[in-house]
């Protein structure tokens, strides 16, 4: 579905000008044909498949597990149910850190194999080499700082990152030193509001957060907390427009109750 005004393909360009215009982007993930296509049709600026997939798919504990083969079938999923949003692939733990060569392997094969738009890793001055590895392929690609999930055993954590001036500067100076290898977005999650505001005026290119404050230049969450489907996490940074999980529990029940009373299928629905 075409939104007006706002037809044409976005790129990564398209969100240097928003954030130049001021105009706030939007960014959801999604993992499946069906879904994405709904996000897309409905006019999302960008849509992320993200390693959260090996939460809110594979039920696993955290994003640490998902493989890159995973991290590609979902994306070729995603890229086919998408006309106009811009896809972003999360390369998966163990795929870019402290080995630049396989980090542009991988991103090769994300790129080829899903045909998805850019790609998006974790960290800060650490992967900063693995960044410009991958960018000399001519391969977009988002940075993703503050909490960052797949360090979770490093962090023992999900709590609030950068409270203390020490980890705010250390996040800053990272946050330059991304914008300075070459990449074209970041992804701030779950640091304080007045952290991210400062970053995002630093910033020349745009910052995305989530869990980070109403001042980044877009907001992106998870589709399926957003929509109510996952019942057991309610971080104070989400806020639920949908509750997809009690329509689809009473769909099945009344599914269940018209077999078995034998009210479906009926006439018009038999051949």
């Amino acid at each position: 579905m075409a939104i007006a005004g706002r037809a044409k393909k976005v790129t990564t360009h398209t969100l240097q000008e928003m954030k130049a215009a001021g105009e706030k982007i939007t960014m959801l993930t999604s993992y499946d044909y069906s879904l994405a296509r709904l996000v897309d049709g409905a006019g999302i600026d960008t849509i992320l498949v993200g390693d959260s997939a090996s939460n809110v798919m594979a039920g696993n504990e955290t994003t640490v597990p998902i493989t890159l083969d995973h991290m590609i079938y979902h994306a070729q999923c995603v890229v086919n149910g998408v006309d106009r949003a811009l896809v972003v692939v999360d390369m998966p733990f163990g795929t870019y850190q402290g080995d630049t060569r396989l980090a542009l392997t991988s991103a090769i094969r994300i790129m080829k194999e899903s045909a998805g738009h850019a790609v998006k890793l974790e960290g800060g001055s650490e992967v900063v080499d693995s960044i410009k590895r991958i960018l000399t392929a001519g391969i977009p690609v988002m940075g993703h700082l503050g909490l960052t999930p797949q360090s979770i055993y490093k962090f023992g954590t999900y709590g609030v990152r950068a409270k203390g001036d020490d980890e705010a500067e250390r996040l800053i100076s990272d946050a330059l030193a991304l914008q300075e290898a070459g990449c074209f977005a970041l992804v701030l999650e779950k640091i304080p509001a007045d952290l991210a505001k400062a970053v995002s005026e630093k910033l020349t290119i745009p910052t995305i957060g989530i869990g980070a404050g109403p001042d980044c230049d877009g907001q992106v969450l998870v589709l399926h907390d957003m929509l109510g489907i996952t019942k057991d996490f309610s971080p104070r940074f989400l806020r639920r427009y949908a509750d997809v999980g009690e329509t689809v529990d009473g769909a099945v029940k009344q599914y269940i109750a018209d077999v078995r009373s034998g009210d479906f299928p009926g006439d018009g629905e038999s051949y």
